[in-house]
């Protein structure tokens, strides 16, 4: 029985007033490196159904495609602007063919300028720095995105992949209203010091990759599935090497869903559901029936042994490979230079 829109819970993120949907939805797979392009009419179709049914948190960034999903979220929110919470992000591009991360002011306010015009809207919701420019002083990315605070060009400021440190000097500029990090099942790199420090300051967390890019929603089958030309087949838990043994993982995740009466990715879900009221995952799918069973999700309860028994299948000594193929561009090398070092210059 599907959940009514009315029904879909709201959460908070972060004290300085943004609500969104409990669950969202990550656009990514909807444009390119996730195999072939999708047809446009049906992921328009999709975003709207998603809104239609109570999924008002729509994730996207200008590198998506690039820029192609930008342009496509803002074709399917026309009409709609007033329901929807947009979340868009920027520091990632190519440069000579290789992934270059920037933080410099001009470029803050560039990506925001043509992100804004891609997405045919007045403000984003949920202005993110995509990864961190370890070269800049995260003080000086972030006194640009408060002037487009300011300037009415963005409601709330966010950091993805940030370690502890940065997270704290960038909150101390202006207020950090989440955290987007990687966060499953197989992947909890960051409770030990980035939650608590989110949880210290008053931020939230947007998981993204919750269902551990489709590997808990298909298990063994997601590897033949994907299609040549995606990311995926980089990373490497995905590489023949370990996903050998790291689809015995699944297996267990599978029999404990059998029992609970739910699929996969609706335990996986459930799972990151029940790690705080100040979260909202961002599941990415291109399919309408996947859309609704993750909304399902919301209603699988689990008590605090399913949550300790699912955490021990898939412990960190379980699980071979890293779960990134750009490790460098992840929060465990995101600490920029001190505020001083740049004034000196």
């Amino acid at each position: 029985m599907e959940t009514p829109a009315s029904e879909v819970p709201r959460v908070k993120l972060g004290s300085q007033g943004l609500e969104v949907s409990r669950i969202g939805l990550g656009c990514r797979g909807m444009s390119p490196n996730h195999g072939p392009p999708k047809p446009e009419p049906k992921m328009i179709k999709l975003i709207q159904h998603a809104i239609d049914r109570g999924v008002t948190f729509v994730d996207t960034s200008d590198q998506y495609g690039p820029h192609i999903n930008e342009l496509l979220i803002g074709k399917a929110i026309k009409g709609m602007r007033e329901k929807v919470q947009i979340a868009s992000k920027f520091g990632i591009s190519l440069k000579e063919g290789k992934m270059d991360i920037c933080g410099e002011p001009e470029y803050v306010r560039a990506c925001c300028e043509a992100s804004l015009k891609r997405l045919d809207i007045d403000c984003i919701d949920l202005y993110y720095v995509h990864r961190i420019d370890i070269r800049v002083p995260i003080e000086i990315t972030m006194g640009e995105m408060k002037k487009l605070v300011e300037g009415g060009k963005i409601k709330y400021i966010g950091l993805s992949e940030a370690c502890a440190a940065t997270i704290r000097r960038a909150h101390t500029v202006h207020p950090i209203t989440t955290v987007q990090m990687e966060w499953s099942l197989w992947t909890r790199d960051l409770e030990e010091e980035i939650v608590p420090t989110c949880r210290e300051l008053g931020i939230s967390i947007v998981p993204y990759s919750p269902l551990g890019r489709g590997f808990f929603s298909a298990g063994p089958e997601l590897i033949e599935s994907l299609a040549e030309g995606d990311f995926r087949k980089n990373i490497p838990r995905f590489k023949p090497e370990n996903f050998e043994h790291n689809k015995q993982i699944y297996e267990q995740v599978k029999e404990i869903a059998s029992r609970k009466g739910c699929t996969t990715s609706q335990l996986a879900l459930a799972w990151i559901l029940h790690k705080g009221d100040d979260i909202c995952p961002i599941p990415g799918t291109t399919k309408i029936d996947n859309l609704n069973e993750n909304i399902e999700a919301i209603s699988v309860k689990l008590t605090t042994d399913e949550m300790m028994q699912l955490e021990s299948c898939a412990a960190e000594d379980m699980v071979k490979g890293e779960r990134h193929a750009f490790m460098w561009a992840t929060w465990i090398n995101s600490q920029t230079p001190p505020l001083s070092s740049w004034i000196d210059e």
